[in-house]
Parts: structure tokens; sequence; C-alpha cells
């Protein structure tokens, strides 16, 4: 099982191509030296992480874009097998990139930002709620709250007193920043998340 996050940039006109840096460099901190991303269509992209990981990916991702404001970032998200896995991404097939598209369509429909879609539909209808909750403080966050996400996400095992000397801001400014993002609480969704997937791959 492999996950697949399809997205494109909200607003990438309206801005400068700041956001471009932004998402490569989003790239090499989630996948590290691993190339598994492909940017193309100019604002749109693709990336395979790891299934338990995609709720930390995509709220990773949407930080990094919300740092360039107006910008946003829409992404479907999906989990399956791949038949074959070719150098490009995109030329790549199986369930997960069938499922990543058929997420990412979905969107604008639903008038949501993310979804999921694999081959459980239950497990879907419950993420899906969990990530529309998960939305409306996520949609909204500004420069402060976006750049705190970010580098809590980075740093996980610093003290928000450690986050706030790398920031070059008070403590509690960034403790204020993280409850305006809901960080707690993206942070308890992303461990429900972890442990209902455990749950459908281990029957």
């Amino acid at each position: 099982m492999i996950c697949i996050i399809t997205g494109d940039i909200v607003g990438s006109r309206k801005i400068k191509d700041s956001w471009l840096t932004n998402l490569k460099a989003a790239f090499k901190v989630i996948l590290g030296q691993n190339n598994k991303w492909e940017i193309y269509r100019g604002d749109s992209f693709q990336l395979e992480v790891e299934p338990e990981n995609a709720i930390r990916t995509v709220a990773y991702l949407k930080a990094c874009i919300k740092l360039n404001k107006p910008a946003d970032v829409r992404m479907g998200i999906g989990i399956g097998e791949v038949k074959s896995n070719r150098k490009k991404l995109s030329e790549s097939t199986g369930d997960a990139f069938v499922n990543s598209g058929i997420a990412f369509d979905s969107l604008k429909q639903a008038k949501v930002n993310l979804a999921i879609k694999t081959e459980f539909p239950e497990f879907d209808e419950e993420i899906n709620v969990l990530i529309k909750l998960a939305l409306i403080p996520m949609d909204s966050w500004g420069l402060v709250a976006a750049e705190m996400v970010k580098l809590a996400m980075e740093n996980g095992n610093l003290l928000q007193s450690e986050l706030a000397t790398i920031s070059g801001r008070t403590q509690s400014s960034v403790s204020e920043a993280l409850k305006r993002a809901h960080y707690s609480e993206l942070m308890e969704m992303d461990k429900l998340y972890r442990k209902k997937l455990n749950q459908i791959f281990s029957k």
C-alpha cells in the first residue's frame, strides 16, 4: 500500500513564484533525498508518502503554502496498491493513483480543500468528517499560525520556549499562534487517523 497526494495551488497566479520555492523545500523536508514527487501543469503536483504519514504531510504542505498569502492548496489523498511504478509519478498506475485522482476531483463539488479515498468506504466517511472539521481552522491559518505550525512540525521534540527562541518570538505569541491554529487537536486527529488506518490494514 502506498499513499499518493495530488494537489494544486489555489491563487498561484495572484502571487509570485515564492510558493514554488516553498513547495520544493517542503518536499525535501517530507521526503529527504527521495525524489518521489512531481510538479506539472505549472501549479499542480503529486508526491508519494507512507499511508500513515498522509495527514501530517498534507498539514505540513498546507502550512508551507499558506506562508504565501493569499495562496492556498487543494489536495486529494489516495491510498491503495501500485501496479506499475515508473520513474515519473504521473506515468505510474494503480489504485493509489486512481483514488488520489477521485479524491482530488471531488473537492470542487464538495467545496472543500482536502479529501481522502481508499478501498474502505466506512474509513473514508469517518476520516473525511474529521478532515472537514480540521479544515475549519486550517483554511483560516494566517501567516503567523502557518509559520508556527510549520516550525512545530519540523521540530516535534522541542518545547514552545525553544520554538520561541528559533522563531524570534515570545513564548506567549508562539503558544497563542498554535492554539489559534488548533495544532494540538490536529495532532490528535493524526494519531486517531494512524490508529484507524492500522486497524483496517491489520484485518
